[in-house]
């Protein structure tokens, strides 16, 4: 069995499991009349359906897929993991703009991006995703130091 079907199968149930969890939320406060159930339990119902098609799907539209899972690559996965606990933990105390400006400035260099680069670009998806999100969708977010 090709390690996507594995990979696809785990997904797909460790989904299911959220999509438990995520169904019997219910938030102190609710903005929304719908409230924060639909949005993540659509994601997830998405990510199953795909996830079992990968598991299920005929072997003739599946090609072998060589990962090349080397040192360097596994590397990059470890600081990728690394990098995300840190934007999770400095989400609230550095605030949304800052935050994801530092996790663009130390992401973009693994995927071959220059430091100015990086930095330039996570400055400004910064600004400009905490103004979408905060001015046009009305999502509050954190301002952190901004604050």
């Amino acid at each position: 069995m090709p390690i996507e079907r594995i990979f696809s199968g785990i997904l797909g149930i460790v989904s299911l499991g959220l999509l438990y969890l995520c169904w019997s939320y219910v938030a102190p406060i609710a903005y929304d009349p719908l409230g924060p159930r639909p949005y993540p339990a659509l994601l997830l119902l998405l990510l199953i359906l795909c996830c079992f098609y990968l598991v299920i799907r005929p072997k003739k539209l599946a090609e072998l897929l060589n990962l090349g899972l080397s040192r360097s690559i596994l590397k990059k996965v470890g600081l990728l993991m690394l990098f995300m606990l840190i934007y999770a933990t400095t989400f609230e105390l550095l605030g949304f703009p800052i935050a994801t400006a530092l996790m663009f400035f130390l992401v973009g260099p693994l995927f071959g991006g220059s430091l100015k680069a990086s930095l330039v670009t996570g400055i400004v998806f910064g600004c400009l995703l905490y103004g979408l999100f905060d001015y046009v969708l009305d999502v509050p977010l954190p301002l952190g130091l901004f604050n």
